[in-house]
């Protein structure tokens, strides 16, 4: 019996560039194949790799793009929109420094730019549909991030207000995806409403627990947190669609934890590293994900502070095909045990 888990895959968002091979479909799908991935996860903003708005309408197009990876070993394992489900609620403070995530006509028009990204991630479940996929991966956006820490107090109401507006903004995109057969994962993630499991089941709720409300696992910022990801997956284990392998460690001092003093990423407490390099117990995450039966793709999220991207590529793929478990088919007493007799389990029990 083959693993349940489907992989390696590679987020190729950290990884698209002008230079070859990072600059077009064929050339970094054949990179990836090479690398010994066997899914690539498409960052729809890039159209250097990938034009959303064909894809959404065109079979033919999406036929290209498949056979092309296919012819390199590869296959598409999802659909990101994390940029545009960004911008699907963004507070106002955050305007202008979310901007360059909008094309340039909309910079400066908050409202074009909101109803741009919409249309953006309905494309991707229509585009998902067409390329055969059940699920896509996004963010939720945030309208109430800046109120994170209770001081000054907030007024009573103020976050719930927030939820049911973000509730709002995306029930029908979630509708949209459901009549589609298409799962929306979000990434749970510091800077998004949707950034622990608590604020989760805010979300869930607001949506009226939503069947294609799905969660993109990523550790490395449970990591970051501090906060336990082995008992995530136990706690929402049903909700996981989706999942970025990427490592992160926390080293707290006397003078910085959790917020990390406003350092950059190599002299903050918390810091993302390539695979095998920080602390997360990926051991423990595929064992678990296994046992629940996760049957989707494991897919590197390359970040790191301090190792070359393709360094980091390199190692992702042997990493992540070591810890995919293969699924036992019996139990290892099996050898020791016998046909069950009826009779037997009732004089062993002293039943008569």
């Amino acid at each position: 019996m083959a693993s349940l888990i489907k992989g390696p895959g590679i987020f190729l968002a950290q990884f698209a560039g002008d230079a070859a091979p990072f600059n077009s479909w064929e050339a970094i799908t054949r990179w990836a194949g090479s690398l010994g991935y066997k899914g690539v996860q498409v960052p729809t903003w890039d159209k250097r790799l990938f034009d959303l708005e064909t894809a959404a309408v065109s079979d033919t197009y999406c036929q290209q793009i498949l056979g092309i990876a296919e012819a390199n070993g590869v296959t598409i394992t999802e659909l990101s929109t994390h940029l545009q489900g960004q911008l699907v609620a963004v507070h106002p403070a955050y305007d202008e420094a979310f901007d360059g995530f909008a094309p340039e006509a909309l910079r400066g028009k908050p409202a074009e730019r909101q109803r741009w990204a919409v249309e953006q991630v309905r494309l991707a479940a229509q585009a998902s549909r067409r390329l055969g996929l059940n699920s896509s991966v996004s963010f939720t956006g945030a309208l109430a991030w800046p109120y994170l820490y209770p001081w000054p107090q907030r007024p009573a109401g103020l976050i719930e207000t927030a939820f049911g507006e973000l509730a709002k903004r995306w029930r029908p995109i979630l509708d949209f995806y459901d009549e589609l057969g298409v799962d929306l994962c979000y990434e749970i993630h510091p800077g998004e409403d949707i950034f622990d499991g608590a604020s989760f089941e805010m979300f869930l709720e607001a949506v009226d627990g939503h069947p294609r409300v799905m969660i993109n696992y990523d550790p490395s910022h449970f990591m970051l947190m501090q906060l336990d990801y082995l008992a995530f997956i136990d706690i929402y284990h049903e909700r996981i669609g989706a999942f970025h392998v990427k490592d992160a460690e926390f080293n707290p001092t006397g003078r910085q934890g959790v917020y990390s003093g406003y350092q950059s990423w190599v002299n903050r407490a918390g810091r993302f590293r390539s695979l095998g390099d920080g602390q997360v117990d990926f051991t423990g995450i595929f064992s678990k994900l296994a046992a629940y039966g996760y049957d989707r793709w494991a897919v590197l999220e390359w970040e790191c502070c301090l190792k070359h991207p393709e360094v980091g590529a390199a190692e992702g793929a042997p990493f992540i095909d070591k810890h995919i478990i293969r699924v036992t088919e019996k139990a290892f007493d099996d050898f020791a045990g016998g046909k069950t007799d009826p009779a037997q389990i009732r004089r062993m029990l002293g039943i008569g």
